[in-house]
């Protein structure tokens, strides 16, 4: 997985980079066919947002969350893409088998 992060009145810091790292690894345990990953952290005046655009074969999955600790936007961003990628791939799993239920053998 090719993960970008960047900051909009953000600096990027080592401990942020690694935390953002740990919590989206949790979605590559789930799915691995994960092409891009760009996560954009910023911060406004009283709140932090957070939002991610997963590349996926087929899609694009894009999540977005605010918050007043900008460590408790990047835990509700990762539940929430990790809730997204499951959704993603139950859906792309039940439509293979679908394909072939359908078939008939004459």
């Amino acid at each position: 997985m090719n993960l970008n992060i960047s900051g909009h009145h953000v600096d990027i810091t080592p401990a942020i980079k690694e935390y953002v790292v740990t919590k989206f690894a949790k979605v590559l345990r789930h799915f691995d066919h994960v092409i891009d990953t760009q996560v954009i952290l910023s911060r406004e005046p009283l709140k932090h947002s957070a939002e991610v655009t997963l590349r996926v074969p087929g899609k694009d999955i894009h999540c977005e969350v605010t918050d007043e600790n900008l460590y408790a936007a990047i835990d509700l961003l990762s539940d929430k893409t990790d809730r997204q990628v499951i959704k993603y791939k139950t859906k792309a799993s039940n439509h293979s088998n679908e394909s072939a239920k359908r078939m008939s053998f004459g």
